[in-house]
């Protein structure tokens, strides 16, 4: 009589089976405009159908959940409108509403990427009161950590209001509003930071422990790898994105020596989930005078420039934007939001906007008592924008003694000497821990600190 009973129990409950949404698939979401969308979800009957409908055509899409779990692409149209979508199973129907199309991107990192009218940034707070946009939505991921990657997260989609705009990133807003303006659709904005993190809990945690000679350099910082991957990335991987802004690695000075093959693997691993060759733009870290005394916050701006060899990828250099270099937080993120926005414009978009080249080290040639510095990405001459000598050039001999150098520009080039240094080998520009530097683009975009040498001291 119970297994009897036990089995009507179980019909009575499948008869009636429930359909369930990820917190990322929901009301006021954006989903990716002109491409195909995954939608996805759960069913309390392991093999229950799910019909789905979408108000934008006529198809309609059936998928049958094996082992409770059900997903299915759903092609959309440009941005335009307010929509729907149902999704219908023999139990309950779920209806979501002011759904979206339009661009969708993701802001990752630590409390750089996270600062807001929150933390008092100025910038933010005088903000508010403009920020109410139906065209902004906002998905903010909180903070959590998990050993194992999580289908779901505690989340919600909001239209863009003051309240919620001052405690979401500012980079991500500024950067959101600005395509907005230029795009003229709607921008899906989602939030997955975590202040003071390392770049390892980022990455899936096999991306890593595959490898033994990383493992052994990140050292006990292994046992939390992947922890902020698998609860604040992993849930979203299914969701169609059109690329990611990052800002990180004031966490990982110590370990410059491995962070190029880090943050390679981490874009590897985050473009194999999503599954798509998503661009991935992030920005240097600004400059900082509590590092030390051993050059390691330059040398880790120098092992994120070696992460430009990586397609699809760009940075900013933020070494003009800190009117505090005993402050880690940066209080200038407009500026940074709009640097971010002009690469997406330009290389993403093919837009116009803003200029988007850094000037990057190219090489050298020895002449007599100096050595002449070329440039790539310059876009044409060089300049200092307060009108001062190029500043923050060190010089060397074959001693690998650095001193004080004077530079000239010329044209296109550089030239650097120093009356202590006759016979010269290397330079180095802006590379201590709080250089900020006067050489430009004439553009107005800085030069990006190098060296000449691969020197240990």
């Amino acid at each position: 009589m119970k297994k009897l009973f036990l089995l009507f129990s179980l019909l009575a409950f499948y008869a009636q089976a429930d359909v369930q949404l990820p917190a990322i698939i929901g009301d006021h979401m954006v989903l990716q405009q002109k491409s195909k969308v995954t939608l996805w979800g759960w069913t309390t009957n392991p093999t229950e159908r799910v019909d789905i409908r979408v108000d934008w055509d006529t198809t309609r899409y059936t998928v049958r959940a094996v082992l409770g779990r059900w997903a299915i692409q759903v092609a959309t149209p440009a941005a335009g409108g307010k929509h729907e979508i149902s999704f219908t199973t023999n139990g309950n129907s779920v209806n979501v509403k002011d759904v979206v199309f339009g661009e969708v991107w993701v802001f990752s990192g630590q409390s750089n990427m996270e600062w807001s009218g929150t933390q008092n940034l100025k910038e933010s707070l005088d903000e508010m009161p403009n920020a109410t946009n139906e065209d902004l939505r906002f998905f903010y991921i909180p903070k959590s950590t998990s050993n194992y990657p999580q289908d779901d997260v505690r989340a919600k989609w909001v239209v863009c209001n003051p309240t919620d705009m001052k405690a979401f990133s500012a980079i991500g807003y500024f950067f959101g509003k600005k395509l907005n303006q230029q795009l003229k659709v709607p921008m899906g904005l989602i939030s997955s930071n975590w202040g003071g993190t390392r770049a390892e809990v980022w990455v899936a945690r096999d991306t890593v422990m595959k490898k033994p000679h990383f493992v052994k350099a990140i050292g006990t910082s292994v046992n939390t790898v992947g922890l902020n991957y698998n609860a604040m990335i992993a849930p979203i991987v299914n969701y169609n994105i059109a690329g990611v802004l990052w800002y990180q690695g004031e966490s990982n000075v110590g370990q410059y020596g491995s962070y190029t093959e880090l943050m390679n693997d981490l874009m590897l691993n985050w473009r194999s989930a999503f599954k798509k060759n998503i661009p991935f733009y992030f920005a240097q870290i600004a400059p900082y005078s509590k590092y030390g005394d051993n050059n390691f916050g330059a040398k880790l701006r120098e092992a994120q420039t070696e992460n430009l060899k990586m397609e699809n990828t760009a940075m900013v250099v933020l070494t003009d934007l800190v009117p505090d270099v005993t402050n880690i937080h940066p209080t200038i993120k407009v500026e940074v939001a709009t640097r971010f926005a002009n690469l997406a414009l330009v290389k993403h978009y093919g837009q116009e906007a803003g200029p988007i080249f850094y000037p990057k080290y190219d090489r050298l040639k020895v002449e007599k008592g100096k050595i002449r510095i070329y440039f790539k990405e310059l876009n044409g001459k060089l300049m200092t924008k307060d009108g001062a000598e190029p500043s923050h050039l060190m010089i060397a001999g074959e001693d690998k003694v650095f001193h004080p150098a004077q530079g000239k520009i010329d044209g296109t080039s550089l030239v650097v000497s120093s009356p202590e240094v006759p016979n010269p080998v290397a330079v180095r520009y802006a590379f201590k821990n709080d250089d900020m530097p006067n050489l430009f683009s004439r553009e107005g975009l800085p030069v990006n600190l190098f060296r000449t040498d691969n020197w240990d001291n």
